[in-house]
């Protein structure tokens, strides 16, 4: 069941973070970000307020595209969300002529799985645009469990009626006949259905004019001029052309390529879902034309070969190391078989569990797991039976059953204190929640089955596989371990305040250490790929973006050939707005070759810094570094792509630009702050043509014509032509002689109702004004952001600090508030849930201690060992200078249960042998010395086993190390708790020479 359960498991990198969430688009070619805000963006908001479940709505209105963001509570069903969403849209009501609202790809944050590039010799971009719209992505959406395969870049094929204004005033004919024409002219009808008497047949009546060829429309006859008919062809030239460009992607510094991208299905298995894309690809790729050539450029099984790969090596490292260290204690290779057979058991009992409850195989699931406490309450079992067996002489039934019973309680109570410290986690609430709980649930799960194997299948075993007789003598190592430890141990006993003292002042220090350390909320992960985002003037055109993307892939590929394997960036929107960008914002993604191919740079960290060095001297534009993955997460948590958020609310865009201007003044002067940004909302410049009512009036001409004229200078619809299978806009627009720059538009000519030719300047105002860019809403409050990335410190110091500045220096008027959000927001929300649930959880370890003991004396001195083996923990990380994260807290959560099951196993010895007749003192110096091996070896394959992880650099560890650090350096004082600190707080509290009934 465990090998079928592991077979079917999903895997990822990386928990899939994203909320449930419905994004709602709206392309408005002809409004700006005001009018999107006020007629499409504010009903839609006020249209789904208030729907069940609904935790945050945000939205962004910028030129010809509102998007508005839904979401929801953890565990509301998507597809119930849309229904409800849907339903709600149908009351909406938009201007005439926009296409009505609807719902983005039923996908995650995080489903972006793979991109792939087209490119050609002897095509042009026109060509491969068609060729991946109409041929690759009716096959890749074909795939089972792809929600979406997006198109970026390239152009769009267009059948274009260039209407020329000039030859309308020499025919007399006006600009709406040619429109209304041409539309009249390209459509089919039904004409019902006739009996054909004389056969008695029914005949469909079907009337075809649609125009399917550029010849086609140019015969189209506009109107007759005694008696000559006047066709399009007359007034205009048809082309085929292609549509206003909304987006570009350029790679590797070569020119322009189509980028096609693959959205899995919210809820799908994304390594599956990847693999099944890139099959299909390669399947696309043989019925391609042979000058075709396609490139994954991003594939999301890479970085989950190689995290698993990571996660694979250090639980095999660590099973290795745990084994061999068993076998050396025990010094009976099937005693150590035995325990070592506990791993693969425990792992295959938790895969069941994982597949029924629907948990992925990921880094944080599957890293968290300590082979060492896997098998502690294995080892437990299997070292006292041997230690029976040796001192019978025999290996019997009864023997084995009586040596298992004797250590039920410690270890059964272990195991359970170490899954209480878990349920802390399992209380996270949103990011934090959806990233650790499946870990919590992974190790309580192993867990478990590590308690029932050691209380069943290991005593079975032993009983089996055993030799009948086992020497009494122990192995040497255990030998000269306890000739070591038997001086220091009198010597602790003798010198009890000075032990005492030194234990609190370490843990004082260590308190103090702890108050010191900076925080974060996970370590950075190293993706293998690095995002750049660019941020430009408002105003720049998509060539410019082209051209300066181009530069800077170059640049990047000639400064590090080692490292980087290809580039592309992609500006601007993508056709299906699953991204609401602009042309002035701009991705580039750099992928990575292998880091042992390196020769500029050890950690990704550093090569971030170089590249920054490299492309960061660009005039007029902002740069920061991050990952796909990581920018995708913090987007999802505060809609900004970076690690702090500042987000400014309120009604004024002026007010809002100039406290923003502020904010990033008081942010950029934080140590550490860099790729300091503003959401660039205002300065966008507008050609205005502003119809005079006065004048239109005074020559009798009609807005609707002098804005249909506007409306050409983009793309005016006039329907659609098919091509067999394919179908592509039709639209009317003004040569490009006439549409260049503001004063030729200014000096269009039309045709008065009187004949009397005029310039579009005697009718309408043409003027250039500056106005909104974008507006941003959160809850239909409008937002500015002020966003930056962290380096070089932690981000809880980091924010303290930058709160400080912000709260002395910026000053807001009435109306408006402050918001901080990214990572920080993450933080702060599982810091506030857990010194809530965490004192819980340890007074539920005490009440478990007392009901299992019976008595405060017990319970006091072994929940000691808690806080005592945090010492060691905050040792370590300040040693290895890293910031206390969630990482490190499940290390101490971890660390709590392992420090637990040590000093319940020296007093369960204590207690047997004061029932024995001993005096306390001699009880407690046996259980110390009897007990030394089973205190060593847990000890030992709780740390050794999270050794790998400590000291691994390989893709991936960096979220493991923290964890694993903290298990290490927490055991080390932990073990000398139970060996010296236990036994004298034992002594201080037993009076000497107290009997068995007055120790109870």
């Amino acid at each position: 069941a465990g090998v079928a359960s592991l077979v079917s498991l999903n895997f990822d990198a990386f928990p899939d973070t994203t909320p449930v969430q419905v994004q709602i688009n709206t392309p408005a070619p002809a409004l700006v970000p005001e009018e999107i805000e006020r007629l499409i963006t504010f009903p839609v908001e006020l249209a789904i307020g208030g729907i069940a479940g609904l935790e945050e709505v945000r939205s962004v209105s910028q030129f010809g595209l509102s998007s508005v963001i839904a979401r929801f509570r953890d565990g509301t069903d998507v597809y119930l969300a849309r229904q409800q969403i849907n339903e709600r849209l149908s009351t909406v009501e938009v201007p005439d002529g926009i296409e009505r609202p609807t719902m983005g790809p039923v996908a995650t944050g995080l489903g972006e799985v793979l991109h792939y590039s087209l490119t050609s010799k002897t095509r042009d971009l026109k060509e491969l645009r068609v060729l991946h719209d109409w041929v690759i992505k009716p096959k890749m959406r074909a795939v089972s469990g792809v929600a979406e395969v997006n198109s970026w870049g390239g152009l769009e094929k267009q059948y274009q009626v260039r209407i020329d204004p000039v030859r309308l005033l020499r025919h007399e004919i006006a600009f709406d006949q040619v429109v209304e024409a041409v539309r009249g002219n390209n459509l089919n009808v039904g004409g019902g259905n006739i009996d054909e008497n004389r056969t008695g047949e029914m005949l469909l009546v079907q009337g075809v004019g649609r125009t399917s060829t550029v010849e086609q429309i140019e015969n189209i006859v506009v109107t007759a001029l005694e008696g000559v008919p006047i066709r399009v062809r007359d007034v205009a030239d048809v082309t085929i052309g292609h549509q206003l460009r909304k987006g570009a992607v350029t790679a590797n510094g070569q020119g322009e390529v189509v980028l096609g991208l693959g959205f899995m299905l919210m809820g799908e298995n994304s390594y599956a879902v990847t693999h099944r894309l890139k099959d299909r690809l390669e399947q696309v790729k043989k019925t391609l034309p042979a000058d075709v050539k396609v490139e994954t450029v991003y594939d999301r099984t890479r970085l989950v070969d190689q995290v698993i790969a990571t996660v694979r090596g250090n639980l095999f490292e660590g099973a290795l190391l745990v084994t061999a260290i068993v076998f050396i204690f025990l010094g009976n290779l099937r005693a150590g078989l035995i325990v070592a057979l506990a791993i693969p058991f425990s792992m295959l009992f938790a895969f069941c569990g994982m597949y029924q409850i629907g948990i992925a195989g990921t880094l944080l699931s599957l890293g968290a797991i300590d082979f060492g406490i896997v098998v502690d309450s294995s080892l437990v079992v299997i070292e006292n039976i041997l230690r029976r067996i040796a001192h019978a002489g025999e290996n019997d039934t009864a023997l084995v059953r009586d040596a298992t019973i004797e250590v039920r309680q410690p270890t059964t109570f272990g195991q359970l204190i170490i899954m209480i410290v878990y349920l802390p986690i399992l209380s996270l609430q949103g990011v934090e929640g959806r990233m650790f709980r499946p870990m919590a649930l992974t190790v309580i799960l192993v867990l478990i089955g590590s308690l029932i194997l050691s209380l069943t299948l290991m005593p079975v075993l032993a009983s089996l596989l055993l030799p009948k007789h086992i020497d009494e003598t122990d192995p040497l190592i255990v030998r000269l371990a306890k000739r070591l430890y038997q001086p220091f141990l009198t010597l602790a006993l003798r010198a009890r305040m000075p032990i005492m003292a030194v234990a609190g002042v370490s843990l004082a220090v260590a308190g103090a250490l702890a108050l010191t350390m900076g925080t974060e909320f996970v370590p950075r992960l190293s993706e293998g790929d690095i995002v750049v985002g660019i941020l430009r003037p408002a105003g720049t055109h998509l060539k410019e973006a082209v051209s300066i993307n181009n530069k800077m892939e170059r640049l990047l590929l000639e400064a590090f050939p080692d490292e980087i394997s290809h580039t592309w960036s992609r500006a601007g929107a993508p056709e299906v707005a699953t991204d609401a960008g602009d042309v002035q914002v701009a991705e580039m993604f750099v992928s990575l070759k292998p880091r042992d191919r390196w020769t500029k740079a050890k950690t990704q960290s550093d090569l971030m810094a170089l590249m920054d060095g490299v492309i960061g001297h660009f005039p007029g534009q902002t740069v920061w570094l991050t990952q796909p993955i990581e920018q995708r997460i913090n987007e999802m948590v505060s809609g900004v792509r970076a690690d702090v958020a500042l987000k400014l609310f309120g009604d004024d865009i002026d007010t809002l630009v100039e406290k923003g201007r502020e904010l990033e003044k008081a942010l950029g002067g934080v140590p550490g702050c860099v790729d300091l940004a503003s959401e660039q909302i205002k300065g966008q410049p507008i050609l205005q043509v502003k119809v005079d009512q006065d004048r239109i009036a005074r020559y009798g001409v009609a807005a609707k014509t002098v804005l249909a004229l506007v409306e050409s200078i983009g793309d005016k619809s006039l329907g659609e032509v098919i091509e067999g299978q394919l179908r592509f806009p039709l639209a009317a627009r003004l040569p490009d002689n006439m549409r260049d720059n503001p004063q030729a538009i200014a000096d269009i000519l039309l045709l008065t109702s009187t004949h009397e030719r005029l310039p579009l300047s005697a009718l309408a105002d043409v003027q250039r004004v500056s106005g909104p860019k974008m507006i941003s809403r959160e809850w239909s409050k409008r937002r500015l952001t002020v966003q930056c990335n962290v380096r070089g410190r932690d981000i809880g110091s980091f924010i303290a600090e930058a709160q400080k500045r912000v709260g002395d220096s910026v000053k807001l008027p009435e109306g408006y508030t402050i918001q901080w959000g990214g990572q920080f927001e993450n933080m702060q929300r599982a810091q506030r849930r857990l010194m809530i649930v965490v004192p819980l959880a340890l007074s539920l370890i005490v009440l478990l201690l007392y009901v299992t003991y019976r008595n405060t004396i017990d319970t006091i001195c072994v929940f000691t060992s808690v806080p005592m083996a945090c010492i060691g923990g905050i040792a370590f990380l300040w040693f290895r200078e890293m910031p206390i994260s969630i990482s490190a807290a499940v290390g101490f959560i971890t660390l709590s249960g392992v420090s637990v099951l040590n000093s319940m196993v020296f007093v369960s010895a204590l207690r047997d042998l004061l029932r024995g007749g001993l005096t306390s003192n001699e009880a407690i110096f046996e259980a110390a010395i009897s007990r030394l091996r089973t205190v060593m070896m847990t000890a030992l394959v709780a740390s050794v086993g999270f050794a790998p992880m400590a000291l691994s650099t390989s893709m991936g560890a960096e979220v493991q190390r923290p964890l694993a650090t903290v298990v290490i350096g927490g055991v080390i004082s932990s073990t000398a708790m139970t060996l010296f600190v236990l036994p004298v707080l034992y002594s201080l509290l037993l009076r000497p020479g107290k009997s068995a009934a007055e120790a109870h």
